[in-house]
Formats: C-alpha cells, sequence, structure tokens
C-alpha cells in the first residue's frame, strides 16, 4: 500500500527497460553520423611541445582532426565554467582557465587533447595513434598538502580555496575548558561513480540550430554552457536527454567532449558521434570524495558535547571541476554538526589541485562527507571513554524543533532519539552480545556499527511542470527534473492521477528536452520528486480552477472538483477532466488544453535516520562479511516506498562498496593504478545481505506534500554504519583506530601489526 490508499504494481519503465526498449544515446545515434575519439594526456603533468596532426588527416575514414587551436581560431570560449567558494578574507578561489582541449600543459593522465572525427569508431582509434604528440614532463603533484610542483599560477601552494565557518575563537575556549576531548584523522578514499551507462552524446546542426543530445542529469546547464561557449542564442541551442542509465552526481555537470562534438558537427555538417569506453571513463570522469579531515569533539563531564572542530584539505584534481569547490566546503558544512546539539563548532577547509582527474558531487556530494567524519568520530569516541555508543548519541540529540544549527540550517522537524530506539529494537541489538560469541566459536571477529544520519536537500529551488490535453484523449506531463533510472516517470504519473482523476495509462511523462519545456532544475540533491509534485500541484490548481470556470455554464452553477470529477451543487451530472478536455476542444478552447505552472521551494528539508551494520572479518584472511544490515528512516511523507526502497538498498550498496573495496589509487607521478575493474573493484549482489529498512515519517514543514527526499540517504548513512562496524571488530584485537577502504589486505596487514 502507499500513500494514495490503493495498492500499486511495479515501475511502468521496467518492461521498457526490462525487454531492451529503453533509448539511451547509443540507440538513437542520427544515421549518417560520424565518431569521435579523444587523443588524451599519457602523462599527469607536462608542457605541449608539439602536436602534429597532419598523419592522422592520412589515415583512412579520418575526416577532421580539431585542437584547442582549431576552436580557438573558430571563435570558440575554450574555457569551462567552475564555481568558487569566498574564503574567509572574503576574495574568491582560485579560477585557472580549464580548456575543452588541452592548451601548453596537459594536467592530469586522460586530459583531453586532440579530437579525430571518422566514418567509423575503428577509424577514429587509427587516426589516433598516427597524432605525434611531443611533450616535456613535469613534476606531478599527488598529496593532500600545500606546496610541491606548482600547477597553476593562480594559486600559489596549489591551494584552489580556503573556506571557514564557524567561530575558531570560540571553538578553542571550548576545547581548553573541556572534560574529554577525542579526535581521529578521518580519511575519506576517492572513488570514481562507474554508472552501469558510460558518458555518451551526439552532436547535430539543422539549419543553423545546435542540437546536443547527452546522457545527464538535466538539460538546462548544458544548453547555458554551449551558449556561453559558441555565443549562441538559447532560441539556437536544443539539448536532449534520453533515458540515462545511471549518473550519481558523476554527470550533473558538463564536460569538454561535448564542446568539441558540436564544433565538430558544425565544420563537417553531419552528426558526430562519441561514446566513452570503461577505461576512458575512469580517466575522464569527475571522481567522488577523496579528502582528509582531522576531526575532534570537546564533552562536558556529563558526556554532552561542548564543541566540536574540523580541519580538511579537500582534493580538487588538476582544475575547478563544476561544483567541485562547493563540495567539501559549503555543501560539507549542511549537516556539519549531524543530528546533535554541538552549541560551538568551527570547519576550516583547503582545496588543494593535484595531478590528478577533476572531483565533483558524487552521491550525497559533501553531505556523506560530514556524516563519516562526525559519526566515525562518535563510535570511536565512546570506545575512547568507555561509553555505550546509544548512550552517547542520545545524550547530545537535537530534540526540540525547529532548530537552527551552528552552521545556520533550519532543522524544521525530526525525532532522532525515536528512530534510534526503533532501530535498536529492529536490529536485535541485545542479541549481538549472543552472535559475536557465536562468530568467535567459528574463529571470526564480529562488530556492530551505528551512524545517525541527517541529510539537507533542495537543489535549485524552482520547477516547473506542464499539462497538455492531448488529441487522442491522452495526456503529456513535461517535467523539468530527469529520470536516470529512479522511477521518475511512475511515480510522477501516480502523482497526477491520484490529484485530477487521470487514469495513470493514459498520461504520458516528457522529461529531458530544452524545446519542450522552458527550464528546470534537472536531478540532483534529492530534490526531483519534492519540487516536481509541488509544481505539478501549482498545475493541477490552475487547470482546475480554469476548467471549472468553464464548466460553471454547461452544469449550471461553478462545479467543485470531488474524487476526480466536477460537479455542481444539487446536480446529478458530473464531468470528469478528460471529458472536460474534450469539451473545451470541440468549443475551440485551447487555452485549456495546455497548463503550466511553477513552485518555488526555499525551506530545505532535512531527510534522517540511523543505520546499523553487523560485520564479521576473518582474521586469517582480513576479509569483511557484511552479515546484518537494519535501517530506519524518515523520509517525511512518503509517495511511492517500492521506489524509496529501491533509492534507500542503492545507496547504501555504493556506501558499503567505499567503505570495503572502492578505491582509486594514483602513483606518485599521477599515473592511475586501478584504470579497469581488474583493479578497482565493486560491490556485487553477494557482497551484501538482505536488508531491513523501516520507515518512521515525521512530515516536512517546508513543502506542500511534507516530503523529505531519499535519492542520497541510504550512501549518507551507509558509509560510517559500516566503517564502524568493521571498526568495532578489530577493537577486540588491540586495533584503537582504522579507516577505509577495508580491504581483505589492509584489514590483514593491520591485524599483524595489532599489539600481542
Amino acid at each position: 500500500m502507499d500513500t494514495f490508499g490503493k495498492a500499486q504494481g511495479g515501475r511502468r519503465e521496467d518492461i521498457r527497460f526490462l525487454t531492451g526498449q529503453g533509448r539511451y544515446v547509443d540507440d538513437i545515434v542520427p544515421a549518417g553520423a560520424l565518431y569521435a575519439a579523444f587523443l588524451r594526456a599519457p602523462v599527469a603533468h607536462a608542457e605541449i611541445r608539439a602536436l602534429d596532426t597532419a598523419p592522422a588527416m592520412d589515415v583512412p575514414g579520418v575526416r577532421l582532426v580539431l585542437t584547442a587551436a582549431d576552436l580557438e581560431a573558430a571563435g570558440i570560449k575554450l574555457g569551462m565554467r567552475g564555481h568558487v567558494v569566498t574564503g574567509p578574507d572574503g576574495q574568491p578561489g582560485a579560477a585557472p582557465e580549464r580548456p575543452v582541449l588541452a592548451r601548453g600543459r596537459v594536467r592530469f593522465v586522460g586530459e583531453p587533447v586532440a579530437c579525430i572525427i571518422a566514418d567509423s569508431p575503428a577509424a577514429a582509434r587509427d587516426g589516433l595513434e598516427a597524432v605525434a604528440l611531443d611533450f616535456h614532463d613535469l613534476d606531478a603533484k599527488t598529496d593532500l598538502a600545500p606546496g610541491g610542483a606548482a600547477i597553476h599560477p593562480e594559486a600559489p601552494d596549489n591551494v584552489g580555496y580556503r573556506y571557514e565557518l564557524g567561530d575558531a575563537a570560540a571553538a578553542d575556549a571550548a576545547f581548553a575548558a573541556a572534560a574529554h576531548r577525542v579526535g581521529a584523522r578521518i580519511e575519506d578514499n576517492r572513488i570514481i561513480a562507474a554508472s552501469m551507462e558510460p558518458r555518451g552524446a551526439f552532436a547535430e546542426w539543422q539549419d543553423g540550430r545546435l542540437h546536443l543530445c547527452f546522457n545527464g542529469q538535466g538539460v538546462w546547464g548544458q544548453k547555458a554552457q554551449l551558449c556561453a561557449h559558441f555565443g549562441l542564442a538559447p532560441e539556437d541551442v536544443r539539448v536532449t536527454n534520453p533515458d540515462v542509465g545511471g549518473g550519481f552526481g558523476m554527470k550533473a555537470m558538463a564536460y569538454p567532449e561535448y564542446v568539441v562534438l558540436c564544433q565538430a558537427a558544425r565544420v563537417l555538417g553531419q552528426p558526430v558521434h562519441w561514446m566513452s569506453d570503461r577505461s576512458e571513463a575512469m580517466l575522464s570522469d569527475n571522481a567522488g570524495r577523496d579528502l582528509v579531515s582531522d576531526v575532534e569533539l570537546a564533552f562536558d563531564a556529563d558526556l554532552r558535547i561542548t564543541a566540536y572542530r574540523v580541519n580538511t584539505f579537500s582534493n580538487l584534481g588538476a582544475y575547478n571541476a563544476q561544483f567541485g569547490q562547493g563540495i567539501q566546503s559549503e555543501m560539507f558544512s549542511k549537516v556539519l554538526t549531524g543530528v546533535y546539539h554541538i552549541p560551538v563548532a568551527h570547519l576550516a577547509v583547503k582545496g588543494i589541485y593535484t595531478n590528478t582527474t577533476q572531483v565533483d558531487a558524487y552521491r550525497g556530494a559533501g553531505r556523506p562527507e560530514a556524516i563519516y567524519a562526525l559519526e566515525s568520530l562518535m563510535d570511536h569516541a565512546a570506545r575512547v571513554l568507555g561509553v555505550d555508543r546509544f548512550d552517547l548519541r542520545q545524550r547530545n540529540f537535537v530534540r526540540e524543533f525547529p532548530y537552527r544549527t551552528v552552521a545556520g540550517e533550519n532543522y524544521d522537524v525530526g525525532d532522532f532519539s525515536g528512530l534510534l530506539v526503533r532501530l535498536m529494537a529492529e536490529g536485535d541489538v541485545a542479541g549481538f552480545a549472543a552472535r559475536r560469541q557465536a562468530s568467535a566459536a567459528a574463529g571470526k571477529l564480529r562488530g556492530l556499527g551505528l551512524a545517525s544520519y541527517i541529510e539537507a536537500i533542495l537543489g535549485a529551488p524552482l520547477e516547473h511542470a506542464q499539462v497538455d490535453f492531448d488529441a487522442d484523449g491522452g495526456v503529456t506531463m513535461r517535467v523539468g527534473t530527469q529520470s536516470n533510472g529512479q522511477g521518475h516517470e511512475t511515480v510522477y504519473a501516480r502523482f497526477l492521477a491520484a490529484e485530477t482523476g487521470i487514469p495513470e495509462d493514459r498520461i504520458r511523462i516528457l522529461q529531458g528536452d530544452s524545446d519542450q519545456i522552458a527550464t528546470g532544475g534537472g536531478t540532483g540533491g534529492s530534490r526531483s520528486v519534492t519540487l516536481q509534485t509541488a509544481a505539478t500541484r501549482a498545475t493541477v490548481t490552475q487547470m482546475l480552477a480554469a476548467f471549472a470556470d468553464f464548466l460553471a455554464p454547461e452544469l449550471g452553477d461553478t462545479p467543485a472538483f470531488d474524487d476526480g470529477a466536477f460537479r455542481a451543487a444539487g446536480a446529478n451530472r458530473t464531468v470528469n477532466l478528460l471529458e472536460a478536455a474534450e469539451l473545451a476542444r470541440a468549443a475551440g478552447r485551447n487555452d485549456l488544453l495546455r497548463h503550466r505552472a511553477e513552485a518555488r521551494i526555499t525551506q530545505r528539508s532535512f531527510p534522517n535516520g540511523a543505520h546499523l551494520a553487523e560485520v564479521e572479518v576473518d582474521p586469517d584472511t582480513g576479509h569483511v562479511t557484511v552479515d546484518r544490515y537494519t535501517i530506519m528512516d524518515d523520509f517525511g511523507t512518503l509517495l511511492a516506498p517500492e521506489l524509496v526502497l529501491g533509492q534507500v538498498h542503492g545507496g547504501v550498496v555504493q556506501g558499503v562498496g567505499q567503505v570495503l573495496m572502492e578505491h582509486v589509487v594514483y602513483d606518485d607521478q599521477g599515473q592511475p593504478l586501478t584504470g579497469s575493474f581488474m583493479d578497482y573493484a565493486m560491490p556485487r549482489s553477494t557482497d551484501v545481505p538482505f536488508f531491513s529498512v523501516g520507515f518512521a515519517p515525521v512530515p516536512a514543514t517546508g513543502n506542500p506534500l511534507g516530503m523529505k527526499g531519499c535519492g542520497e540517504a541510504g550512501t549518507v548513512g551507509a558509509m560510517a554504519a559500516t566503517a564502524n562496524a568493521v571498526r568495532d571488530a578489530l577493537a577486540g584485537q588491540g586495533i584503537a583506530w582504522a579507516d577505509m577502504p577495508f580491504t581483505p589486505a589492509r584489514v590483514w596487514q593491520a591485524l599483524q601489526a595489532a599489539p600481542a
């Protein structure tokens, strides 16, 4: 059952996807398209001495070679947009140019240097082999400390930004007066998004108008960037997203390849297509996480937190990615103090440029990193102080709402304490001791890990919806968000049906086309369903009022709308919306056949919950098995619980994957050592147990439906819960602290080095 009061079937997208009828970029490439391949930097840092592309033009099938010089000569702006944060001195972060094709210097392995366009993918790859790239190696910067080989003159000591939040002096005073202080260094390893469908696109020009089709998380940001690069008016650019096979934040931003494809298509007068392979994706897709934080909590004699401070170094990669500077600073700060009453806090962050691929948003974008740091420290503090980890949290939970954090965020509602009590019961905490004894009898180490988390969602605060009554008797709803596999078509059609009485099977959902709806916020920050349903409700309200006025003469009085139909007082006749639309069409009232409205939500909502993980560690091999996993979530109002479960499950698996196996590794010269799935481990179904997920909703107050968003919450809670479970298992062997990734080799080595 769901909140609409009737049992629902599966997702409406599933039949299409499961029977191979999805329409992804590779499925809809125009006839006669040419193929692009990118020459990428083979070293992490070097001066380009010479770039001779002429031999590539002699390769059979090669049509065009593009370099940065070619793009500049065509009047194309090379520099890509990148958000910068404001430092404590009021100055913005560094903004070195990130060219769409390298010029003068390469700064990471995989940076695009030139593009070959040919009749076939094989010919394009052959063309790459013919290009002569002469370069002079420079020292590479790969560590997360200021200093080292200079990457950009705009960033002395390779510090790209400085960010501070909170009161440093007050924090210092609180720590000086504290009864207890507990700290740790928290390392958050770099990972790749590894979406099922790698990035890809095709570009074409029709009657002087540009069309880019790419597999992203929205179309309007990409459209704005193309207008800026090419100097085009918005009406001369169309951007579309077809079906998209996963994004996870990595596909939310623009990339260099798309600009180059557009210019190639313009020069050649034919569509040009590019699809990344997996190794290319591992070199060029924005990575996630990659930061190290020194964190410390101060407690009074009653074990109540008096202060918290965090000092972070975050890896930017070689350039500013579109949102990169804001992830471990502005976004991290949104949930800095988690679910606890912390009266004083201070966050200091430095972003460091390195000769590696850019780092940007990955599922949760700063919030999982913040909760991982705080919740790892809370479990560690409980061990150091010799107190129960559940009790330590209960002493410090926020209990009165609304609550304003020291970071300036307003938690409107919540029941953090009640969630934890329910989690303890559902997870059978009382039976853990017996399970640990059973594991010990089998020669295994068992650990229990807890994370009480909170998320902050909003993203772009404005969204639009448009409802068209079609001539075939159906309805098309145009939305400004973009599904990457979450099931948007299902929940949007279901919601519109519930609001209007229009049968779900008569509703089409149209998304991902900048020509079809004027603007939209795309998908990111767990915003989609909250914002889109608010816009849909605004559209329905407008639509019902317009039809009520139209039907008044027909029904003898202005009718009310109830139970899916219009009815005037005292009248027996009812008219549903599809019937009303046909009456309007017959009367020539085409204005009633299209309705569009927008909704703006300015107040964040705060999904929250608690995760409980149990692991077994084999001390002979270091292998960690996640044996039990229990979750209690508060997502506010649930519109489609089966879709929420899918989001939670997927998010947890991504969190578990980072903790136990995923890890991007570079050598000291900036060469990636994890360039394929032979070297980069991904979680599989056998690596996780069945999840027990419960919901304890407290509706949000900042949006009409009381929703809180769920897309990233699974990852936010999973990282700390899983890592804490491994630490708990190792603590019994005298290992005071350990950090992810908890690969078998690292766990085994820690056990070998443990005190006798």
